[in-house]
């Protein structure tokens, strides 16, 4: 039998998670039933969404059960097969990560191409993560030419390609926002912005009524707070916003006030948009097509933060959370 290790959530945390909410536990790998498949988990990713999956809140995805495996998106080896389909040796995306090994049945599997990426690739731009950028920039914020767009967390998982994305669906000028000063001269240097705003540095209005003097026409929200709110008073006439994530209210321990000026929306004929990646699947085979011959050309530049081991993934989580990560934050296992 094979030993594997997994993380479980061993406590819910009130406010910000830390190490003793999670353990390390180690089980033996059971033998697939048919239409199974055994994956030796390489990759796994860590992402702002599961912090609310730590309290016991319904939503879009059930809530962690304490005790129990973590999961989300990872990438391995099929090392055991009793299906057709999914032989052993294919390399598969699927949603049993926080673990060494996974038993799962080969339809919730998904078999990707390691020649066309590396297996890496199918966790960050190939993956939730590339296609969030995707959507949003062109269904619920959609882009068009000439536009001023503004990203928060743009030194993050989406916001790096974010940035990269607008640019080549015709923006005039693109701004992001990141925490310090290396992350800000990252996003102009490497990632293709033009301006970076600091929002540690001072004022985010002065700042962005500098980098953007005449207004914004698209903001990409991964913040919130203060970040919708600026967004909101520099949005132009007909302007548009993807809400895509609020990392700064993820460990509130009360409920968050709205943006005061939302109404001000009203008056600018300007439309705000939550959005559920579930929702743009479809457009994952088009977001693919596009984005592999991006990074085999070069055109679109990522970075990886790689934590390794699977004992390194809550610390890998919390960093996260924390802004410690350029791009996308995994864990090799």
């Amino acid at each position: 039998m094979t030993a594997s290790r997994e993380i479980r959530l061993a406590a819910r945390p009130v406010g910000e998670p830390a190490p003793q909410h999670f353990e390390l536990v180690e089980t033996t790998v059971p033998e697939p039933e048919e239409g199974q498949i055994v994956v030796r988990n390489t990759w796994m990713s860590v992402d702002p969404y599961m912090r609310e999956r730590m309290d016991d809140v319904e939503s879009y995805l059930p809530p962690f059960q304490l005790g129990a495996p973590m999961d989300g998106s990872a990438v391995g080896e099929v090392v055991a097969s009793r299906s057709a389909g999914v032989p052993v040796g294919a390399t598969v995306v699927h949603f049993l990560g926080w673990r060494e090994y996974a038993v799962m049945d080969a339809a919730a599997a998904t078999v990707v191409d390691t020649a066309l990426a590396p297996a890496e690739a199918y966790l960050g731009a190939l993956g939730t993560t590339g296609l969030t950028a995707y959507a949003a920039l062109t269904e619920v914020a959609p882009v068009r030419q000439g536009d001023v767009v503004l990203v928060s967390a743009a030194a993050g998982a989406v916001g790096s390609i974010a940035g990269q994305l607008a640019r080549k669906l015709g923006a005039a000028r693109v701004i992001g926002s990141a925490g310090g000063p290396l992350k800000a001269k990252k996003l102009v240097e490497e990632f293709g912005y033009d301006a970076a705003i600091d929002y540690r540095a001072g004022s985010l209005a002065a700042q962005l009524a500098e980098a953007a003097p005449d207004g914004v026409d698209v903001y990409v929200d991964h913040v919130g707070g203060d970040h919708l709110v600026a967004a909101i008073d520099a949005l132009r006439h007909g302007g548009r916003i993807a809400l895509v994530g609020a990392i700064s209210t993820y460990n509130a321990t009360s409920p968050v006030p709205g943006p005061a000026n939302l109404f001000s929306l009203a008056a600018k004929d300007a439309n705000l948009r939550g959005m559920l990646i579930n929702s743009y699947f479809h457009l994952f085979p088009e977001w693919i097509g596009k984005a592999a011959g991006w990074l085999a050309d070069g055109s679109l530049h990522t970075e990886l933060t790689v934590a390794e081991g699977i004992a390194q993934a809550p610390a890998a989580f919390l960093d996260m959370m924390r802004g410690g990560n350029v791009g996308k934050m995994l864990v090799r296992l």
